[in-house]
């Protein structure tokens, strides 16, 4: 970094210069001096020139479709020059690190991510599309957080939350056990009756459960990632009964698919089971969540066919509002101010669903796009006050 050094005047003597020449060399040297001392346990942000990538999706493959940067934070901006919707992702093998969905096509989005040394994949556009690579070589900065110390306030937090996923899963299970058993009873109205709370079971751990990107793309993709959409075969899970039970009215396809959404349920109870959690996963994965969720919502949410957007957005209030009171002790001493913004933010998201309300469940009547639109306000300004939550508490 350089300072822009005054002009001397004609007049001023080579002492003079000399001197003020001196002074901003102290000057600089003291900033430098303070910028390393406040910042030791981490690196400063690294230069966009070197830290930033372009992916352009086309037709099938990403350009470029080998990646290597180095380990820090990297700013990709993904640019759709198909003629589909499209998500892409960086995978650690089936887990997800970090992800866009719903690139529009002639658009493009952008997202920064930290990143450890490593081999990673990159969906490109359609699940169903060749995966690119992403190499990370190790740099200064991931060497000072493997440095780290370990941070053990956060072990009650993380066992607690290990504990509500255990619990939760289990819930899940038993509500597509009795879904699929309505599905093979061949009753339709109770198979209705039971999809969204089966579905909404899931919202509430799916800032774990999508990790798990092969697990979460047969139980939860939507028929728009797919190439030949409801008809692919890749198209499973809870979007696929939905379809079936809201779009088709027919029961008689869906035994295969219950069957497999059930063995996919007991796979991912076993994966959540043993799943290390870092600290700064727990409050990212509920940002990243939330802000996917008031991206779909303008475009008509998640459930296409049965609706179900309200019972949806209760299970990712519950979800990520279990996260949130998790790290609650903690951030109300290191950034009070941020935990009572955070604390405002749930309260309106609960608020913005107090009208549809009915009963233990909410009124079956579809919303407009106005109401998705206002719904989707509320939920993206609680994913940016979550965003904050880890810089906030020293994770970053």
């Amino acid at each position: 970094m350089s300072s822009p050094s005054p002009e001397p005047k004609a007049a001023s003597s080579n002492l003079m210069r000399v001197a003020v020449a001196a002074s901003a060399l102290l000057a600089i040297a003291g900033l430098a001096a303070f910028w390393y001392a406040s910042n030791h346990a981490r690196q400063a942000p690294p230069k966009a020139a070197d830290n930033a990538v372009t992916v352009t999706i086309r037709g099938n493959v990403c350009e470029p479709n080998e990646i290597t940067v180095p380990a820090g934070r990297t700013t990709f901006t993904i640019v759709n020059q198909s003629n589909r919707a499209l998500e892409w992702e960086i995978l650690d093998g089936v887990m997800v690190v970090e992800e866009r969905e719903n690139i529009a096509p002639g658009f493009s989005q952008t997202m920064t991510v930290k990143l450890q040394p490593g081999d990673f994949a990159i969906t490109c556009g359609l699940l169903s599309n060749p995966r690119g690579k992403l190499r990370v070589t190790p740099s200064a900065a991931s060497e000072a957080e493997a440095a780290r110390p370990s941070l053990v306030n956060y072990v009650g937090a993380l066992a607690e939350y290990q504990t509500f996923l255990r619990l939760e899963a289990g819930s899940l299970e038993d509500a597509v056990r009795a879904l699929a058993d309505a599905v093979q009873a061949g009753d339709l109205r109770q198979a209705r009756a039971l999809y969204a709370p089966a579905h909404q079971a899931y919202k509430r751990i799916e800032p774990m459960a999508e990790l798990f990107a092969d697990l979460d793309t047969r139980i939860n993709a939507r028929a728009d990632y797919f190439e030949k959409r409801e008809a692919d075969a890749g198209f499973t899970g809870f979007h696929r009964i939905e379809y079936a039970l809201y779009g088709q009215n027919d029961l008689k396809p869906l035994a295969p698919v219950v069957a497999q959404l059930i063995a996919d349920i007991g796979v991912l109870k076993e994966r959540l089971r043993g799943l290390q959690i870092p600290p700064e996963r727990l409050a990212s994965s509920a940002s990243k969540l939330l802000r996917r969720v008031a991206d779909n919502l303008p475009a008509g949410g998640e459930d296409h066919y049965g609706h179900a957007e309200l019972a949806n957005l209760q299970g990712s209030y519950e979800g990520t509002k279990k996260i949130a009171d998790l790290l609650q002790p903690l951030l109300v001493k290191a950034a009070p101010a941020l935990q009572k913004s955070v604390d405002e933010r749930f309260a309106a998201f609960d608020a913005a669903l107090a009208p549809y309300r009915e009963g233990e469940g909410f009124k079956s009547a579809p919303l407009d796009e106005a109401q998705r639109k206002a719904l989707a306000e509320p939920v993206r300004a609680l994913a940016e006050e979550l965003a904050k939550v880890n810089a906030a508490l020293g994770l970053e």
